[in-house]
């Protein structure tokens, strides 16, 4: 039996998206503070060791973020379809994977260092300082790889100031102990480590409070319902097409750093300034995208095709006004904003030759995001994964054939090519959805 849809207005998709926006702000700003606390230590090696261990597992994280995908769009179906306690159901079952997730990682901890510090070799002083934060880091891997089915919960059930609550409470309670463990006890580097470490075990405990709704019946201690073989199968196919379309995605962003290493310093640095300018792109159609995942996800549990193009229409024009916001924004801005992240002449001149491609990106790629919130809201993650594997395929063609020839401009070229082509197969494939969704609810 399906709920009673609600009205999908304006008001609606903004109180799930801003929330959304103002979470994901506050991510580069702990990332700025861990580097800033630890640059009081006065030497560069604990400031490489924290950035090298942070990046090995936002690597591994990173790739685990099916969890949070997965999630939202199977709990924004049941939501919309009335049935609360598959929804509870569900939330348990992400939450375990996360945590046995997590505890394969604690187990197997030699073997990830050892495995990053080969393909990532550092100096002698910065490995050893970057184990001794990974070794102390590392278990609170089962509470932040849980944190993911919590968001996806919150984010199906459109509540996204819980969302932003979490991050809030988990930045700011780790930028406090930061600044305390390190600069006030003079723990170094494992001060960093540990302030992180609190701050994620606690952030699971209050997130899985804020999802207390989850939990008022008895569905998420319902062995024979979490455990269902039918639900269970349907979860792992979802979880494992977008584990693989989130691997090619990974290999595609790496291939795009790598290749930059090797046009030299100079053209490297101006290409992670522009990098930081995308991911502000991302982070800011995250929310719409995210509006896009619950709103369409719901609509499908209603078996209403209609709602369902209404959600992603109407979530698409408010992200097209963000992109166009932050395409003028960078074109009058960015020259302004190189200066500031970089003081080489050489570096500022290299980022603004490339600073158009910038701007063409934060427009070009809007339907790539929006296009993956819609198939994630349906679960309509075969398409995702095939679709993405495909066009990392032609993407790297495309670096194989242009990087020779037009240098970083091909690199740049590709990157767009990659981006616009993700757009263009799931849009070629989106009345598949609404048929999927016409056939089961009639």
């Amino acid at each position: 039996m399906t709920a009673k849809p609600q009205a999908l207005t304006d008001r609606r998709i903004l109180k799930i998206a801003i929330p959304i926006v103002l979470a994901n702000l506050s991510v580069p700003i702990l990332g700025a503070v861990d580097t800033g606390v630890v640059g009081q230590m006065g030497a560069a090696a604990p400031i490489g060791a924290v950035g090298l261990g942070a990046i090995i597992l936002a690597s591994i994280y990173w790739i685990f973020g099916f969890l949070r995908m997965g999630t939202t769009g199977l709990v924004a179906q049941a939501t919309g379809a009335g049935d609360l306690a598959e929804s509870g159901a569900i939330l348990t079952r992400g939450v375990m994977i996360g945590l046995v997730a997590g505890l394969v990682m604690v187990l197997g901890q030699v073997l990830i260092m050892e495995g990053a510090f080969r393909i990532a070799p550092a100096s002698p002083e910065v490995e050893g300082l970057a184990r001794q934060y990974l070794s102390i880091r590392i278990w609170g891997a089962p509470a932040t790889i849980a944190l993911y089915a919590v968001n996806g919960w919150l984010i199906a059930t459109e509540r996204t100031r819980g969302v932003l609550v979490l991050q809030l409470w988990m930045n700011g309670l780790n930028i406090v102990l930061d600044l305390w463990f390190v600069l006030g006890l003079g723990w170094g580097v494992q001060g960093v480590a540990i302030a992180t470490l609190i701050a994620e075990l606690t952030a699971l405990a209050l997130g899985l409070w804020l999802c207390r709704a989850a939990f008022a019946g008895a569905q998420w201690r319902d062995r024979a319902r979490v455990f269902d073989r039918v639900r269970l199968k349907r979860m792992w196919v979802v979880n494992s097409d977008i584990m693989l379309r989130t691997i090619a995605l990974q290999a595609a962003m790496t291939g795009f750093l790598f290749t930059s290493a090797g046009f030299g310093d100079v053209e490297l640095a101006g290409n992670q300034i522009l990098w930081q300018f995308l991911m502000i792109t991302a982070y800011a159609l995250d929310g719409f995208a995210f509006a896009a995942e619950a709103l369409v996800g719901q609509a499908v549990g209603a078996r209403s095709v209609g709602l369902m193009r209404q959600a992603s229409i109407r979530a698409s024009i408010w992200a097209f006004g963000a992109a166009m916001v932050m395409a003028l924004g960078f074109w009058g801005a960015g020259p302004w904003v190189i200066d500031l992240m970089a003081t080489d002449t050489d570096v500022r001149a290299a980022a603004r030759v490339f600073l158009p491609y910038v701007v063409v990106l934060s427009v070009l790629g809007l339907a790539a995001y929006m296009l993956d919130g819609i198939f994630i809201g349906a679960t309509g993650t075969r398409e995702m994964r095939n679709t993405v594997i495909l066009a990392v395929a032609i993407y790297g063609l495309v670096i194989w054939l242009a990087v020779p020839v037009f240098g970083n401009h091909g690199l740049w070229m590709a990157l767009i090519v990659l981006n616009v082509l993700r757009g263009v197969f799931l849009g070629v494939l989106y009345p598949r959805l609404e048929r999927r969704v016409g056939a089961a609810g009639g």
